[in-house]
């Protein structure tokens, strides 16, 4: 049942959530639940090199044209909580400030999901740094002993991974698919709006193909043609196997 869920996705990037996630987002919110994203930095350094090919660039126009894309994408998706943290990317350093802001943040929304980069990228140092920064910061979001004024504990919400670009080298291993057939237009049309990465948006059309064809082979449904795939924190409790 996704009506009436909370969930909160962590991108390090600009574009990394609409990359990984975009489906998944979008059938959140077509669905009823409560989406809310933090984008902490907008990959001017590390991830937007076609635009640093154009002639007299500079780091602020880059970060323009980011946010531009990136606010374009997310209203595609239907995205309307967002907060752009505007960090130093490449590397993204995680400072004290930061948790406290996030642990804040995971108070307020008190989200069941939480999304974020999985455990390890072979060749993004980034998102393995955001990936530790959330799990951390959940920890502390749900401790009694982590006080913070004008917040209230939360209690434990599911934490999921995003498949990382280099799926097979960062030894990923899908959790769990999730058919976004509905809204598989909408991410394609998130995607297009990165003319930063336009590289990426092949195979990331061709990636939700090939989950698509795993998920009808696994649940034996037919009518899923598009899927995104996660990889859980923990292992799923529930009264019967599922």
């Amino acid at each position: 049942m996704i009506k009436g869920k909370k969930m909160m996705v962590v991108s390090a990037h600009a574009a990394d959530y609409v990359w990984r996630s975009g489906g998944t987002i979008a059938k959140y919110i077509k669905e009823g639940a409560e989406v809310h994203v933090v984008v902490l930095s907008f990959g001017v350094r590390g991830e937007s090199n076609d635009l640093w090919n154009m002639p007299e660039q500079t780091a602020e126009k880059v970060k323009e044209i980011r946010r531009d894309e990136t606010g374009r994408a997310a209203s595609v998706l239907g995205v309307e909580n967002i907060e752009f943290w505007d960090c130093e990317d490449y590397p993204i350093t995680v400072t004290p400030e930061m948790e406290e802001r996030l642990v804040r943040k995971i108070r307020e929304v008190c989200p069941d999901i939480i999304i974020t980069h999985d455990k390890f990228d072979v060749l993004n140092p980034d998102h393995n740094r955001v990936n530790d920064f959330v799990f951390r910061c959940s920890v502390m979001a749900n401790s009694n002993g982590v006080k913070l004024e004008g917040t209230k504990t939360t209690k434990q919400m599911r934490l999921f991974g995003f498949e990382p670009h280099q799926t097979e080298l960062s030894n990923y291993v899908p959790g769990i698919f999730v058919d976004i057939t509905d809204t598989y237009e909408q991410k394609v049309a998130a995607m297009k709006c990165f003319k930063a990465q336009s590289h990426l948006i092949e195979y990331y059309t061709q990636r939700a193909f090939m989950r698509g064809n795993h998920a009808r082979r696994i649940s034996g449904v037919k009518d899923y043609k598009y899927a995104e795939s996660f990889a859980g924190f923990f292992p799923v409790v529930s009264g019967e196997l599922i």
